[in-house]
Formats: C-alpha cells, structure tokens, sequence
C-alpha cells in the first residue's frame, strides 16, 4: 500500500476508447496510447495540425467596421438595446481551423495470440512514459521533450508483428489525399504517411524509423512485417506543411538521435528526464488518503468521488497533462491530444475563459513552462492583435480574439449571438498569467511588457466616448458569453471590460513608467462597479441593464479572480457584492469549466463551503475518462481538458493566495479534506512555500529568494511579516 500519493495511474485492461489512451506529450507532438498487446495503437498528434478552409478560404480576417463604430456608439448610447447587432459586415458564423489526429502508429499481433493474465497498462506522471504489459510483451511509450519524437519501445514482440501508419480515423475527410511509403533501411524500416488535405495546399507527414533487434524485416506495403525479434524500437515524428516533405532526409534526422545504433531506449529516456521530472515534482499534494484506495486503478477511484486519494490523483495528473500539453502552444480545448478529426469548438484556443483557466496554475503551481508556451502564442500572434484593433474599432493597439487555431490571432470567429469581435478584455486576461509569472521570477519580460504598451494604446485611443457626468464608457462592450435580459448581447460597460481597461491601462503603467501618468489617469476615469437591487455586482454597470443569473461564464466577476481588484481585504462592500452575484449565479449547462471558474472566485472570497460545493459537481458529475483527462459535460460528455487542467488551480487557491505584496493562507480549505501537505508553490513575492494543515493547527515554511515585507492573512486576521532573502521563515497557525 502506497503511504504517500501515486504520482501515476493504471488500469487493468487496455483502452477500448481512444478517450481512455494515456496520454504524453512534449508541448509538440502528442501520443495517445491503447496498450492492446494484440492490436496496439497510438494516436499521433501535433500542436500545428489544423485542417485548412478549403479552396474558397472563407472569410479569415477581421471585419473592416471602424467607420461604422461612431453611429452605432450613439445608438447605444441613447438607449438602442440592439444596436450593436448592426456592426457587423454580415458574413456567417465561422469556426476557426480545428484541430485534428494525424494517424495511429499500429502494432498488430496473430489474433490467435489471446491476452495472458495479468495484464497491466500505466502511466507514470513524473517520467511521461506510458507502459502496458502482458506476459513477456511490453510497450514503452513517452514523448521525448528533448529530441521532440515519439518513442515506443516494445520488447518481446512475438514471432510476428505488423506495424503500419494507418490514417483512418473518426472523422477523417474520405477526400484527404494519402500516400504511403515503407523502405528497409539497415536498423530495419522506414514508413511514411502523407496526407494532402482536401481542396488545399497544405499537408502533413508522417515517418516512424523502425529499428528491431533480431528477426527479420519484410515490406509488407503499406507497412512491415517483423518475425522472431527480441525487440522493436520506433521513433515517429510529424510535420505540417506545404510542398512536399524529404522523407529521407526526415528519416537520417531520426536515425540520428540512435547514433548509428550506439544509443538505446535507456539512452533516449535519460535525455529526456531531465526536462520532465524536476518541472513536474515542483509542486505536489498529499491529502492523507487512505493507502489502499492509493493502490486502486483510476478506474475503481472514479466511482469513489468523495475519496481523498481520486483527488490527488487527480491534481497529480492535471499537473502532468497540462506540463505535457504546454510548448510550441499551451493546451488547447482538448489539450494536445484527439482521436477523432470531428472536434468540438474546433479544438481551439478559447481565451474567453477556457484557455485561461487551464494555465491559471502556471505561477503558483511553479510551471514557468506553460507561462512561456502562453507568451509564445501571444507574442507571435500580436501583429494580427494589431490588425483587429485597426479594422474592427479603427484604434491603435491591439485587440485579442476570442478564438484562435493558434495559426491566426485575427477577430474573425463572431455572430449575432456571439459578437466576440466586439469583446475588448481579451489581451488583459490573456498577458496576466505573463505578469504574474514576471512577479513570480522577479524580472519582467520584455515581449510582455511591449504587449501591455499595445493594449494601453488601444484603450487610448478606444475610450474617447463619455456619460453625462464625464466618466469614461466602454461602448459597445460584451461580457462573455452572456447578454442583459432586457438588451442585446453588445450592450455597454460590462463589468469585465470595465475591470480589465482599468488593470491593463494601470499594469502597462507599472511596466513604462514613462507613460504612466497618462494611463492611470485614464484608468482613474473609468467608472465604478455597480451593485444592483439584489445587492450583486452587477455584469453591466450601466443604469438600466439587468442580470441574466443563469450562465456557465461569470465574466462579470473578473476583478474578483484572476484580478485583485475586489478583494475582502481592500474592498469589502464590492467583495460582498460580488459574493452576492456569485450565490445567484446558476450553472446553466453544469459545464466543468463554469463549477471549477465558481470554485476560483469562491475560494478568492474565501468561501470554503462553496468551494467545496463546485468540486463536488464536478467529482460527482462523472467528467473523468479513465485516462483522467476530462469532458467538458457530465457523464464524459466531448472530450476536453478544463477540468482537468483547471483543478489543480482550484486547489492552490483554496490553500494559498499572494500577490507581490500579500499572502493568505487557507483561505477556503474544502471542508472535506481536514489535513494535508501542499510543497512547492511559488508567491508572487518571490519565495516558494510549503503548506501542511490538520484540524490541530498548521505551518507553512517559506524560502524568500528576495528580501520584503508582505501582510500575512490568516483566520487570525492580518500582521506584517518580513522576509530576508536566503531565509527561511516557518509561521504556525491555528486553523479553528
């Protein structure tokens, strides 16, 4: 029995859903695993693999509405509750490109060759390799962080076994071009796929360099067949491009990495380790869990929702998905991973809550590399930022889209319902985890810091209209995903555009402060929140606008979490307001992202039950595959990663807070886990801390690496505490 958490998991049988696969990744390249000793599949991946439009393109740039912007303003202004459906340059609804598989590396065995017992598949969370065995066979699989290739490793493969690149997928276009090839080369085999996408220019490839040990190769086209060997290696990595691909040139790439057959699995392993394990056993939690139900299969464990040890399994494998999801991009609705090319809201990057809930434990869960694959997208796609503040509000600046493939960041994903492209908050949200994580290290990026400057020129240039007693407004302003009850969906001053102007116009002055008297002038301008007759923040802080209660979003309580604008230590009336806002929330359609974006507000409010109360739909809603990624609906519902990307967020901030100058311990500890351990969280003064708590009492041991004072909030209320860089300091705490 495992007296301390299982930083893995493993299932009894091999996966019958490609949901079910374990999962590696390197932020790149993902791999997918069933773990069939007979018919083993994994499902290749890649962060660049989106479907192109076709032969007509569509409409794949912002909508030129700038002259047009000053007429609907005045509309509504002057009380026009539908104005805003005017801007609009009339074109369809369109998805940005989705997301989709490239094809599943196979491995077929005799079906005469039935199962042995026992048989055991897992996945170990601090190496990313993924094993499955049965009898003599086993398969090895991770994705190498520091080759970028897939690597599976198969010993005692039988005395036959076929090994193919098969492209056919769910959903895959019955017009995709495909063209196969397989050579024998010296180690043993070369395949590769290509596929052309329909009605397009662009195409992907595919090659796996087979090296077995013993036997003998024959080409079986379009694969190879293998018999008597000891062992079989493959390497498999994939390309998106346009053109055509040098398959042999791709094929001595990989034959590289085994130095001329010097370098073993072991060998590729060990350099992969080093930029695996140490970002992944950052942080960890230990919730004392029962050491039995430790030992159980993830499987066992989902039908135990209030067990203590599903939860650290959990936080353990949100922490290994997002960390392997995170490089080239950061995850994407479905992290990095599908089986199937029909993928829902295209697999996209959502950055109207979905993205951004998934890295929101990048700083205090001690990711830094999820904060850079953040900065990466953002970075590369500020110039189409650029374009959509020019074309859609005629300003400076830059404006973020609501969605992106990750190929493009122009505003063009938009409707009537869904006016996306007149949401304006979107850089703000998307560039805080990059502050927090320049608050975490110390040192601030310059690429953020040049981004931040886009977004207070745009505000600029973007807040010139005023209300009758000169404050400025934003107008039009759209709250994600909601609309007024008594107006359309672009409305004026929602709560979220109102606290997003404010802190970005006020952090962009921070960074420059050679312009900040300008900025926090104009951020000083903007007006307050407002609470309504309910005693509720409310999301439009216009008179006369009224609540919708029952949404899945809670974009109006953006200056709650991720912001510290309203907090129940500086605003406490406003804290209050928002609490209120909170507890009518509804859920709607009880998607995870909506109950674990509950729990991060709870938690910053320091509600406890509350937080407790949003877990627990999720725990008990059945949003986990076997593989502990999630769904985004009860009952495993479309494949999507929020929950379980999101979670471990939850769980830091219901036990620590900071802010450059703050720290709140336990804040809203869930009622149902009364003891346990968080190590390694980072604080945005810079000092990493380690957290233990029982009914008894608790300690929390800080490392400062610079020297501060900070106001320590506890139960016991607040006191000034001082750091010393180099110094640990150890604070006990009463927790009753």
């Amino acid at each position: 029995m495992s007296a301390t958490p299982v930083h893995g998991t493993w299932e009894p049988r091999p996966a019958a859903r490609w949901e079910d696969g374990f999962l590696s990744g390197n932020g790149h390249h993902g791999a997918l695993v069933f773990g069939d000793p007979n018919d083993d599949r994994i499902v290749v991946t890649h962060h660049t693999l989106v479907r192109p439009p076709g032969e007509d393109g569509g409409h794949r740039l912002p909508p030129r509405l700038a002259d047009a912007l000053p007429a609907v303003q005045d509309r509504l202004l002057s009380g026009d509750p539908t104005a805003a459906e005017d801007l609009t340059d009339g074109r369809p609804l369109q998805w940005v490109q989705p997301f989709h598989p490239a094809f599943q590396v196979r491995l077929r065995r005799p079906d005469d060759n039935p199962h042995p017992h026992p048989y055991r598949r897992t996945v170990d969370f601090t190496t990313g390799v993924t094993r499955a065995a049965c009898a003599d066979w086993a398969s090895h699989v991770f994705v190498s962080r520091a080759d970028d290739v897939i690597v599976q490793y198969v010993t005692s493969p039988g005395p036959a076994l076929g090994i193919s690149l098969d492209h056919r997928l769910p959903g895959a276009p019955t017009a995709l071009g495909v063209g196969h090839g397989a050579v024998l080369t010296p180690e043993g085999a070369l395949l590769s796929l290509r596929a052309r996408y329909p009605g397009s220019d662009r195409a992907y490839t595919g090659v796996t360099l087979v090296a077995v040990t013993g036997g003998r190769t024959v080409l079986t086209p379009p694969g190879v067949h293998v018999e008597g060997a000891r062992s079989v290696l493959l390497l498999t990595r994939v390309r998106r491009h346009t053109g055509e691909v040098d398959v042999v040139a791709e094929g001595r790439a990989l034959r590289d990495l085994l130095d001329d057959g010097r370098a073993s699995y072991d060998d590729l392993l060990a350099r992969h380790l080093p930029r695996h394990r140490p970002a992944y056993r950052r942080v960890t939690l230990d919730l004392a869990a029962d050491p039995a139900e430790r030992d159980l299969p993830g499987s066992e464990l989902l039908t135990r929702p209030r067990s203590a040890a599903l939860l650290e399994r959990l936080f353990a494998a949100g922490r290994y998905h997002l960390l392997s999801a995170a490089g080239l991009f950061p995850p994407r609705l479905t992290g990095l991973w599908t089986g199937d090319w029909d993928t829902a809201w295209s697999g996209a990057f959502t950055n109207d809550a979905n993205l951004n809930l998934q890295t929101a434990s990048a700083a205090a869960g001690a990711l830094p590399e999820v904060a850079e694959a953040l900065a990466s997208l953002v970075h590369r796609q500020l110039p189409d930022w650029r374009d959509n503040a020019r074309a859609v509000f005629g300003t400076r600046g830059a404006v973020a889209p609501a969605h992106s493939d990750g190929e493009s960041g122009h505003a063009y994903h938009f409707s009537r319902e869904y006016p996306l492209h007149l949401w304006t908050a979107g850089a703000d949200w998307l560039l805080k985890p990059l502050v927090d994580h320049d608050e975490t290290r110390g040192e601030r990026d310059p690429r953020t810091a040049a981004a931040l400057a886009e977004v207070a020129l745009f505000y600029e240039d973007f807040l010139t209209r005023t209300d009758a007693e000169g404050r400025l407004v934003v107008v039009p302003s759209y709250s994600p995903e909601n609309r007024p009850a008594n107006a359309s969906w672009g409305a004026v001053n929602a709560a979220m555009d109102l606290s997003a102007a404010r802190h970005a116009l006020l952090t962009a002055a921070a960074y420059h402060p050679e312009h900040a008297g300008r900025w926090r002038a104009l951020a000083d301008r903007l007006p307050p929140h407002r609470v309504n007759a309910d005693g509720a923040l409310a999301e439009w802080a216009w008179p006369g606008l009224e609540d919708s209660y029952d949404h899945r979003h809670l974009s109006h309580l953006y200056g709650v979490w991720p912001l510290e604008e309203i907090t129940p230590y500086d605003t406490p009336g406003l804290a209050a307001a928002a609490h209120r806002a909170l507890a009518l929330r509804g859920a709607e359609n009880d998607s995870a992202h909506g109950h674990l974006h509950h729990a991060l507000i709870a938690a910053r409010l320091r509600d406890a039950d509350r937080v407790g109360h949003a877990l627990d739909q999720v725990l008990d809603g059945d949003f986990f595959h076997v593989s502990l990624m999630s769904a985004h609906y009860p009952h495993r519902d479309v494949y999507n990663a929020d929950a379980a990307h999101t979670l471990p967020a939850v769980l830091i901030e219901a036990l620590v807070q900071s802010t450059p100058d703050r720290l709140v311990l336990l804040p809203a500890p869930p009622p149902a886990y009364p003891s346990g351990a968080l190590r390694g969280v980072r604080t945005r003064f810079g000092a990493t801390l380690d957290l233990t708590w029982s009914p008894d009492g608790a300690t929390a041991v800080l490392r400062p690496d610079r020297t501060h004072r900070i106001e320590l909030w506890t139960s016991a209320g607040a006191e000034p505490l001082d750091l010393v860089a180099g110094e640990d300091r150890v604070l006990t705490l009463r927790t009753r």
